[in-house]
């Protein structure tokens, strides 16, 4: 299937590692020019070096996405640098944590305002140009009951009202809004490697608790992520795609 990505416009925060950077290559091999970010300068530079082809550049800077003026300024100029922008995936998340209040914050300003700011800097662009994309990540710990009550599992749920009223209301400027629900995925670095390492045994109950018997891989998430966002799924919009395995136990529909 031909995605329909050759020569169109990406913007992602945080593609240097884990599913971001898997997104990243996915769309680079379908012909896709990508912006990225990290707060890492040699993550970033990293990231050119490696990922750059004749088919599809990358561009990147630093970024902290919670610091409001930088992250719309590091917005504009990928815009300017790549001519526009058709896609947007705002991937910075805070992760989980339960151990004080500074999760609300940390969860709101990264996977709350990281996602509200990121659509409110591109939308205008993608309306001039006619239409876009915009594919936010949520968690399957936000549609069941999952570990204990934490920031990160509220603060993703506010984001599925969110990207559907936004689909709804852009619809008429032929810009779709989908989010993703990955389940447990795991990654070297990621927040399941370390609980592997920390909490083995909520780790082996999860093993156990998912059907497969395994965790799942960033690849078959940005998979998933990248249909979506491509004009082969021009039909989707306000969609909310489960990417688990099977792991959630709630019917879906």
């Amino acid at each position: 299937m031909d995605l329909g990505l050759r020569d169109k416009n990406a913007i992602i925060t945080g593609a240097t590692k884990g599913i971001g950077r898997e997104i990243l290559e996915l769309l680079i091999a379908e012909g896709c020019n990508v912006g990225t970010c990290s707060r890492s300068i040699e993550d970033v530079e990293a990231t050119l070096e490696k990922c750059s082809t004749r088919k599809a550049q990358v561009y990147g800077d630093v970024c902290d996405i919670r610091d409001k003026e930088e992250y719309e300024a590091w917005i504009e100029k990928m815009v300017e640098t790549m001519d526009g922008v058709d896609i947007f995936i705002p991937n910075v998340s805070a992760g989980g944590g339960m151990d004080s209040e500074k999760n609300w914050w940390k969860n709101f300003e990264a996977d709350v305002l990281g996602t509200v700011r990121g659509c409110e800097a591109v939308i205008p662009h993608m309306k001039e140009s006619g239409g876009g994309a915009i594919t936010m990540l949520g968690t399957t710990a936000s549609l069941e009951t999952f570990a204990g009550p934490q920031a990160y599992n509220a603060m993703k749920a506010s984001l599925y009202t969110y990207a559907k009223q936004l689909g709804q209301f852009h619809g008429r400027d032929e810009i779709r809004v989908n989010i993703v629900s990955p389940g447990p995925i795991e990654f070297p670095g990621g927040s399941w490697d370390m609980i592997k390492d920390t909490i083995p045994k909520f780790y082996e109950a999860t093993l156990r608790d998912h059907p497969t018997g395994r965790l799942g891989k960033p690849q078959e998430v940005a998979k998933a992520i990248v249909f979506l966002s491509s004009p082969a799924a021009s039909w989707c919009n306000g969609s909310n795609l489960v990417v688990d395995g099977g792991f959630t136990k709630a019917v879906h529909f």
